[in-house]
């Protein structure tokens, strides 16, 4: 759980903490989320035969762009024929990440693993003929990676699922229960098939804005998972019966409501591989909306979507490799922390150390000159620049003998100190961070 801090009136680093999922009460789950709240920096894999005709993920028969036997061609050329389990697992334990999710199965109803339920899959129906989920889960584990199991709970393709096309429907669930109801039973057999076979750490779950919380019999599922595994955790599209909140691409301006939080973004603009799609974010834009999430109290789940046969493009590789070398540099700054202080003593993303006596300070791009820092009432007792333990100087302005208000500390940072990213300053305090939030002037408090 993230320290709190009272400071006076101020509450440092969780200031806006709310609740988990509102079906779910926040001191049920503290326990067993502690690794995601430790965890940072998560990867995404979306893995599935639309990787083959360089179209959206499902969603492209889903919506007409290509007909439904067309899409499913693709599993022809899934093959998977250079996929190497143990390099995908090292890649992701050197850029940091401490989980990963992968999909099992997305809304076009193909399975990444041997369902015995499911008429397609990987392992059945696709060129491929293997399961990708088992080595994978076999090699994160030995890396001491946490596992994340991606799963549709829509499934388009099947005869039983309501919703087909998107002008197109197969029934009525309120006229044909019996029919629903063998498709609640054929997702929940999916559910614990892949929690026998694989035991995730972590379900991600999605689609489930088609259907209530009474229709998807969420808390069944939810109590399903975890008599397998108490301490597995549910991602928030469970209709309220998950664990932490998930925005999606958009960075929240504000700090999420929940108290665990994770952003899931496209390293693209797609989730899934599209030869077309060479919108690539560079590696300073994904550090830079990394540290933002950290500093808010969040993860990063940073997707990436592989090739047929089963490598990547090399965008994917080399930025994985700078957000590496990144950490490498600036993991101090990162992993272990709690969130920063407000904006307003200091305009840019801060972290604290869990006894708050280390306040870490990161500064975008080629910014170098005088940082500035405002309402620190602690003697400051040393500054260095992560990575390189650079030590810099640092004067006060502005303050008045008689009076308790701090001044402003003005930070050297050179140019020849400064990280070619994101510059990570690491401030250690005299004692826990004490922050002055009063109005200035003849105030004293």
């Amino acid at each position: 759980m993230i320290k709190k801090l009272i400071l006076g009136a101020l509450l440092i680093g969780t200031a806006i903490v709310g609740k988990a999922q509102n079906k779910i009460a926040e001191h049920d789950i503290e326990n067993k989320m502690k690794w995601f709240e430790e965890a940072k920096l998560g990867i995404f894999i979306h893995a599935g035969i639309y990787s083959v005709a360089d179209v959206s993920e499902s969603w492209s028969f889903h919506n007409g762009t290509i007909s439904v036997d067309d899409y499913m061609k693709q599993q022809n050329g899934y093959t998977l024929s250079k996929y190497d389990p143990a390099a995908w697992a090292e890649m992701i334990k050197d850029c940091g990440a401490r989980y990963c999710v992968i999909t099992t199965k997305h809304h076009d109803g193909v399975a990444m693993y041997n369902t015995k339920l499911g008429k397609l899959s990987a392992v059945k129906t696709c060129a491929a003929k293997k399961d990708m989920i088992k080595p994978l889960f076999e090699e994160l584990r030995k890396r001491e990676v946490k596992c994340g199991a991606y799963f549709s709970l829509i499934d388009w393709t099947h005869n039983d699922y309501p919703v087909f096309l998107k002008n197109k429907e197969r029934y009525d669930i309120k006229k044909e229960p019996a029919r629903w109801e063998r498709f609640q039973k054929f997702f929940q057999g999916q559910i614990k098939e892949i929690s026998d076979a694989f035991n995730p750490d972590l379900w991600w779950f999605d689609g489930d804005w088609e259907h209530s919380a009474e229709e998807w019999q969420a808390e069944k599922t939810r109590n399903m998972i975890l008599e397998k595994n108490a301490n597995t955790i549910i991602n928030g599209r469970l209709q309220g019966y998950g664990d932490y909140d998930t925005p999606e691409q958009n960075f929240p301006v504000v700090r999420p409501a929940f108290k665990w939080w994770e952003l899931c973004m496209t390293m693209n603009e797609n989730w899934g591989y599209r030869v077309s799609d060479n919108n690539w974010k560079t590696p300073y834009e994904i550090i830079t909306i990394f540290v933002d999430a950290v500093s808010n109290g969040g993860n990063l789940l940073l997707d990436i979507g592989p090739k047929p046969d089963g490598t990547y493009p090399e965008p994917v590789v080399s930025t994985l490799k700078e957000l590496g070398d990144w950490n490498k540099r600036n993991g101090e700054g990162i992993f272990g922390t709690i969130p920063g202080i407000p904006q307003g003593h200091y305009y840019g993303p801060t972290t604290l150390s869990k006894d708050s006596k280390t306040l870490f300070l990161f500064v975008h791009g080629k910014t170098s000159g005088q940082v500035l820092l405002k309402g620190i009432d602690n003697k400051i007792q040393d500054i260095t620049v992560l990575g390189s333990n650079v030590k810099l100087t640092h004067k006060v302005v502005g303050k008045i003998s008689w009076s308790s208000v701090p001044g402003l500390v003005y930070i050297d940072l050179p140019e020849t100190a400064i990280d070619k990213y994101v510059t990570c300053i690491k401030v250690t305090l005299d004692a826990p961070i004490k922050l002055y939030r009063g109005k200035g002037g003849f105030l004293t408090n």
